[in-house]
């Protein structure tokens, strides 16, 4: 649990039980402003009530400009439930498993999933580059918590969650492939991870590919007023489907020359759309390429999920987790 003014309320003993150091893998104990090595003496300090694993501009810069823009944009009310629809669709997974489990959540934002999760009854540990400390405040009152952490230096023991998810964020890494691997060996044995990315199949989005190369340069502050124009096209779309004959197929070479959310919502539409023209780092992938990881891997008992591209999987029982010097920096997932 995060203190709602900033300060480090510490963490919780099964929380700290598998932290370690990204120097040298020691344990950490906590000090009133941070976390402390035991063993090499490297310190993480809390800043406004989170923990610092990584530094705070890189590859993900675009996404705190997102966050703390639309901070509370996509939490469930007593008027929507959509993030725990989604929750649902892209993990397969449900409260019932949820419940007094130790879970990650890999790139939580501004805690949308999270606070699913924690709703659950699940103790969440969250990771984000950019996002954390909107994510720690969204999630002050709940069991959670939440680190500034990169998911290629992930400060944690192997074994140590029950459940991992990670949606709609690792394509947006250098390197998608390998930040999917790092995951699993953090399982425990039985733990089941779920991903869920951007799908290859459907050339859509070519166009915005080609747009890409230009918007992502932008100030995040020019793109999202860019992408206010969402607003007025999505009214045309809609205008041009109730066209008899040719209208759909107007729609339909509008939204290829011009990709873009067609959420409902104009918030959630404008958000969607900044979301996909931003970051810098985009892949889209196919179920045969994260079988092939997941089974690299060591997972079992694979499955598709709903939407493309959505997979869990799980990690067998009775293997002997990796020795914990074998979980620092990049591996290739070996078991």
């Amino acid at each position: 649990m995060q203190d709602v003014k900033g300060r480090w309320p510490g963490l919780a003993d099964e929380v700290l039980a598998i932290l370690r150091c990204l120097a040298c893998r020691g344990g950490l104990g906590q000090q009133i402003d941070g976390l402390v090595c035991a063993a090499c003496g490297t310190r993480y300090p809390a800043v406004n009530g989170v923990v610092r694993f990584a530094d705070e501009h890189n590859y993900a810069d675009s996404f705190g400009f997102q966050w703390k823009l639309y901070a509370r944009t996509q939490l469930d009310d007593a008027t929507s439930h959509r993030s725990e629809n989604a929750f649902r669709q892209r993990t397969g997974f449900r409260p019932e498993d949820q419940a007094g489990k130790l879970v990650l959540d890999v790139g939580c934002g501004m805690g949308r999933f999270a606070e699913v999760a924690t709703r659950w009854r699940a103790h969440v540990v969250g990771i984000d580059l950019m996002a954390s400390e909107v994510a720690a405040q969204n999630l002050s009152d709940r069991n959670a918590a939440i680190f500034q952490a990169d998911v290629f230096q992930l400060p944690f023991a192997t074994a140590s969650f029950d459940f991992i998810y990670s949606l709609g964020v690792l394509h947006h890494t250098p390197d998608c492939e390998q930040a999917v691997k790092v995951l699993p060996k953090l399982l425990k044995p039985g733990g089941r991870i779920a991903v869920w990315l951007y799908s290859s199949y459907n050339p859509w989005y070519r166009m915005s590919d080609l747009y890409r190369k230009f918007t992502r340069r932008m100030p995040p502050q020019v793109l999202h007023k860019l992408c206010y124009a969402v607003i007025p096209l999505y009214a045309v779309h809609q205008v041009l489907r109730k066209i008899p004959l040719l209208g759909k197929t107007a729609s339909g070479a509008l939204a290829w020359l011009v990709p873009m959310s067609f959420n409902t919502d104009a918030t959630w539409r404008v958000l969607d759309t900044f979301d996909w023209y931003a970051p810098w780092h985009q892949s889209k992938h196919t179920y045969e390429e994260v079988f092939r990881w997941f089974e690299s891997c060591g997972l079992e008992d694979l499955r598709v999920i709903e939407p493309p591209i959505a997979v869990q999987g799980r990690r067998p029982l009775g293997r002997e987790p990796l020795p914990a010097s074998e979980t620092s920096g990049v591996q290739q997932c070996a078991e």
